[in-house]
C-alpha cells in the first residue's frame, strides 16, 4: 500500500443514542458512518497480516457507536478516530458521520481526520 492509498467503509449504519436534549438521546437514532484509513505499513505483498482487517474495523465501530449515550455526533467521531488509531495499524483516519434531524435536509454531519502523534 503506498502511502496515498486508502482503504475505505462507506455507508456502514450504526444504532446509537445520541442528542443534545434528553428527549431526542432516549431513543435509538440510525447514523451513516464513512470511514477511510490509510496503513501504517507498505510492504502489502497480498497478504492479510499486511493490511488492516476492514472487518474487524467495521465490528469495532458498530461496538463504539453503540456501547454509550453521547449528545454530540463531534464526540462520536473522535472516540472512533480514537479507536482506530490505538488498535489498527493505522497512520491516519478519517470519519464522516451523517445525522438524520432536520427537515428538509437530507442530513446533517460532521467530518474528521485524525493521525498518530510522533
Amino acid at each position: 500500500m503506498k502511502k496515498k492509498d486508502q482503504i475505505f467503509i462507506r455507508g456502514q449504519k450504526v444504532s446509537c443514542h445520541i442528542g443534545v436534549p434528553d428527549q431526542e438521546r432516549s431513543e435509538l437514532q440510525e447514523l451513516i458512518i464513512h470511514t477511510r484509513f490509510s496503513a501504517s505499513s507498505q510492504t502489502l505483498k497480498d497478504d492479510i497480516d499486511q493490511t488492516i482487517d476492514y472487518y474487524a474495523v467495521y465490528l469495532r465501530i458498530d461496538e463504539v457507536a453503540s456501547s454509550q449515550p453521547r449528545k454530540l455526533i463531534e464526540t462520536l467521531a473522535e472516540d472512533l478516530a480514537a479507536m482506530i488509531l490505538s488498535e489498527f495499524s493505522v497512520a491516519e483516519v478519517s470519519i464522516e458521520i451523517e445525522k438524520f434531524i432536520l427537515p428538509n435536509t437530507q442530513c446533517v454531519g460532521v467530518a474528521i481526520t485524525r493521525g498518530k502523534v510522533s
